[in-house]
């Protein structure tokens, strides 16, 4: 008999609904596994247990007296720390706002407390989303469960590895260049990114005001799609959200999960081939074996091209941190936060460069200096104005690549998960981690992260990247994948060892 916590949360879902479960009994399987083996992998900054406990006893009593639930009612969720949860911490894992607790709710964390998701905690992340590895995180670094000399990715490393860790059936990340998709890449979860707008930024910490885009992590596409239509649709209080209907994902997965891809045309972009020498020898075989496997569901496979795709990376690392120099510049220590030097004898100005100094780290001290840079008087129109016309030329790139295919594939990352400190000291090394997952931000479109087996023992994942709004057709190729396994990939996972062991 399977433990509660392997069971994927479609499968809780039903337990709960039709009695052979409670949520209360579901949520204390959880809450005890992260009192087992969080003390070694550490993706939580705070566990709400009492909470958890409060929502799961509702929904059981509601279940009890007949009253119709929602997808996913009892089911426990962990979200990233960048998510602003009324009552709860959320610091984004930087000291400036360390013991912050926001008097309201995101949207995000309105419909999942209205979808009466019982919430575990927030997990653990590279400073206000700025990383690939969780290593700049001001209060911990968050362990790899398939080796815990390794990252989990980042910066969304500790959803990826609660879920991985069987913490969590599910949580929620947030995806700037790669943010979900790549952690679930070298975790061996599944990481959606969904398309710009099609679900709310309101009480998102900013990083990047147009890229950031919050999105499901599971271990499987159907338990992301359900996720993903619980937490999506229009909300007035967001400028860039798009008032449309949310994509039927579900269905999509669904139907995928039947493995039938015929008429579907995939892309491979030249230019990513051309560029596979950046990529390690096991992603690229991984990745070919899984293409052959889309090729004997139906699927056809047609070369595009993207010749912008080349310009992404330094487009994305002059955009996200111009952006990020605005958003951050409201962390000052007079409003709210981390004040630092308020004695008496320093100057407003100087309390305010106190107060930086000792709140943000080095990385997004870096990525500050970038920006500003990027936008000062002189350098405006040469960096960041070129940088806005290079994207408009990814987006076209995009568009007439969607002309001819019905969804791209890549590999996610260009390599399994690094060990702690391999790339610390070369920034660059460091953000090539997101070559392949850039793109899709800069154009806004969704695309997802599916586990498609190992190199060296570690996971790689499939990228699938949808039309703007196509993000069913993303769930549909990756559904179809999963469906050619004998078992889901975080199934195989090592146990980690209880701290102390």
């Amino acid at each position: 008999m399977s433990r509660i916590i392997d069971k994927t949360a479609a499968e809780l879902s039903a337990d709960i609904r039709e009695g052979r479960l409670t949520s209360v009994e579901v949520t204390t399987a959880f809450l005890d596994r992260i009192d087992a083996v969080d003390g070694t992998i550490k993706a939580f900054l705070h566990v709400d247990r009492e909470g958890a406990l409060a929502t799961a006893r509702e929904v059981d009593a509601d279940i009890a007296a007949g009253k119709e639930t929602f997808a996913f009612a009892g089911v426990p969720i962990a979200i990233k720390d960048v998510v602003v949860t009324k009552g709860l911490p959320t610091t984004a894992a930087s000291k400036i706002l360390e013991g912050w607790i926001p008097p309201y709710d995101a949207t995000i964390s309105e419909r999942i407390k209205a979808a009466r998701m019982p919430i575990l905690g927030k997990t653990n992340m590279d400073e206000f989303a700025m990383g690939s590895s969780t290593e700049y995180s001001a209060f911990q670094k968050t362990l790899n469960p398939w080796d815990t000399g390794r990252i989990p990715g980042g910066s969304g490393g500790g959803s990826a590895a609660a879920v991985a860790a069987k913490m969590a059936p599910v949580a929620i990340g947030t995806d700037t260049g790669g943010s979900i998709r790549q952690p679930g890449a070298v975790t061996g979860t599944f990481g959606a990114k969904p398309t710009y707008g099609s679900n709310s930024r309101y009480g998102l910490i900013a990083f990047s005001s147009s890229l950031d885009t919050p999105g499901p992590v599971a271990r499987n596409a159907l338990d992301a799609a359900i996720l993903h239509e619980i937490i999506s649709g229009y909300d007035p209080r967001d400028s860039t959200s798009i008032d449309a209907p949310v994509p039927p994902v579900v269905r999509a997965a669904r139907a995928g999960a039947n493995g039938d891809l015929a008429g579907v045309k995939l892309g491979v972009v030249k230019e990513f081939a051309e560029g596979s020498d950046a990529a390690e020898p096991g992603v690229i075989a991984a990745y070919e074996a899984a293409v052959e496997q889309l090729v004997k569901l139906g699927a056809e496979i047609v070369e595009v091209s993207c010749p912008s795709f080349t310009y992404a990376l330094p487009t994305y690392y002059l955009i996200a941190p111009s952006e990020a120099s605005s958003n951050l510049a409201r962390y000052d220590g007079v409003r709210y936060g981390l004040r630092t030097g308020d004695d008496g004898e320093h100057s407003l100005e100087e309390v305010m460069s106190l107060t930086r100094e000792a709140g943000f780290g080095p990385e997004v001290k870096r990525r500050i200096i970038l920006g500003t840079y990027a936008l000062s008087a002189g350098y405006v129109d040469a960096f960041y104005g070129k940088a806005q016309l290079v994207r408009t030329l990814i987006k076209q790139d995009f568009e007439k690549a969607f002309e001819q295919v019905d969804a791209i594939i890549s590999p996610t990352t260009p390599f399994i998960a690094f060990e702690f400190g391999e790339r610390m000291d070369d920034p660059y090394q460091m953000y090539l981690a997101d070559l392949y997952t850039i793109p899709t931000n800069l154009y806004g479109g969704p695309a997802v992260s599916v586990p498609v087996g190992l190199s060296e023992g570690m996971p790689v994942g499939l990228q699938v990247m949808g039309p703007v709004m196509g993000d069913d057709v993303a769930y549909r190729v990756a559904a179809a994948y999963e469906s050619t396994q004998d078992a889901l990939l975080a199934d195989t996972a090592p146990e980690p060892e209880p701290e102390g062991k």
